[in-house]
């Protein structure tokens, strides 16, 4: 704890790092507030009532978790920032396999401006897709008579506001990368993730009572699977890069050793979001054939998160979904290439296909573990309600929130971390200097 006090005091001490950090907090603080103003003719009072009623949950509590409340609430931020992460794995799917975007990932400064021009565009035109369906749901649906003025009005005012609300939340992220700390865009997602626990836990404390000792259990439980998390989000595979050595002027370059980390966990927390939207889709599509058997047994089905069934398709849906992120995400044929083009190679391997192959077998190897932990944490919090915790507890003892929280608390430490180390001071971890990741 000294320790940890002192790396706080050395963070005041640095006028920059000081600077970042309230910049930061200031922008989330604009954020959370934004997501309090409601849409132009909606009765913010009547909506609340019409929500305590209907409850929360399928793919719309799904989202809602995502904006901090903001969906339910019909904010101007309600869309949040899940456009823009849309356009950004469009984007990146389309540079495994279309050619003009593979040459811009590879023109390297200029390429990476291009492209994220190409997502803002994008952003663009999904907010406005999505904010009609948004704003079409609000109209005819359960939540119909909070809206006060004229249906076309409101049509095009929801569409202009909550695509301008999308634009400036993004923008806001933007800042943040560049002149806070941190990566703005997943600080923002984890603001509207954390925005849910105090009331989760408050709730939680309440259904207990006087079992204290339960409590405690709880949390320490919840304690005991975030180290897990941590853990197996900072494992790394490290192969050992050898270069060779030449001669330059006067001087002799290379002759070291290096290693090229992979990680057990590549693929981060994509592949839950893509299996949770995938799960959440069947019982939002029984929901507009209310007069359909078989549709609404199959959306009893899917909302019952709980049930041995849907954490069995869920857990399976997150192992494919690992190894087809992975694919996407790590090139071995590039680290191949690149890895040739400097004189480096791995000892007893061949340059080249050889050495592409070498690395896609180990990776392929160690997303085997990840991919199955990555599933475990998935359906934990159906593990947790089934020993007696609430929903809205559960959903942070696994899933996308807990990895969410962890994989963004992370990379904002090891920024902070290197800002202390830069200047001499010690960081977060004394005994190593830095937040590393470990081997396995």
């Amino acid at each position: 704890m000294a320790g940890l006090a002192e790396s706080i005091r050395n963070i005041w001490k640095i006028e920059e790092l000081r600077e970042r950090i309230l910049y930061t907090l200031g922008i989330l603080v604009v954020y959370r507030l934004g997501t309090y103003v409601t849409l132009p003719g909606v009765d913010a009072a009547l909506l609340e009532q019409i929500n305590a009623q209907a409850g929360s949950g399928g793919l719309f509590g799904f989202l809602d978790m995502f904006v901090g409340g903001a969906f339910r609430q019909a904010g101007i931020f309600a869309l949040g920032i899940m456009p823009y992460i849309t356009a950004s794995i469009i984007i990146q799917l389309m540079g495994a396999v279309v050619p003009y975007f593979q040459k811009l990932q590879r023109e390297g400064e200029e390429g990476r401006r291009k492209i994220t021009q190409l997502t803002r565009y994008g952003t663009v035109g999904i907010t406005a897709l999505q904010s009609i369906g948004y704003a079409i749901n609000l109209q005819y649906g359960a939540t119909g008579q909070a809206i006060v003025i004229n249906s076309t009005f409101f049509m095009f005012t929801t569409v202009l506001t909550l695509t301008a609300g999308t634009v400036f939340v993004m923008w806001l992220g933007e800042r943040i990368s560049e002149d806070g700390i941190g990566n703005g865009i997943s600080l923002i997602i984890m603001v509207g993730i954390i925005a849910f626990l105090p009331q989760a836990l408050l709730n939680e404390v309440s259904l207990l009572g006087s079992n204290i000792f339960l409590l405690l259990l709880e949390i320490a439980v919840w304690v005991l699977v975030t180290a897990g998390v941590v853990l197996v989000s900072q494992g790394t595979r490290r192969i050992p890069v050898k270069y060779a050595k030449r001669v330059v002027g006067r001087k002799m370059y290379g002759g070291t050793t290096q290693y090229l980390p992979l990680r057990v966990n590549a693929a981060g927390v994509m592949p839950i979001i893509f299996a949770q939207s995938i799960m959440f889709l069947p019982s939002t599509v029984a929901s507009f054939f209310p007069n359909s058997p078989f549709m609404q047994m199959m959306g009893r089905w899917f909302s019952d998160i709980s049930s041995w069934g849907y954490s069995g398709v869920f857990f399976f849906i997150c192992v494919f979904f690992t190894y087809f992120y992975t694919a996407i995400a790590v090139n071995p044929q590039q680290m191949a290439d690149t890895m040739k083009r400097q004189g480096g190679f791995i000892p007893g391997v061949r340059p080249g296909r050889q050495t592409a192959e070498f690395i896609d077998n180990i990776l392929t190897r160690i997303t085997l573990p990840g991919s199955i932990f990555l599933g475990l944490v998935a359906i934990l919090p159906a593990f947790a309600m089934k020993a007696g915790i609430s929903q809205q507890f559960a959903i942070f003892f696994g899933g996308t929130s807990l990895l969410i929280l962890v994989q963004v608390t992370l990379d904002t430490l090891q920024q902070i971390e290197s800002h202390l180390l830069m200047r001499h001071y010690d960081g977060f971890m004394k005994s190593g200097g830095s937040v590393r990741g470990r081997r396995v």
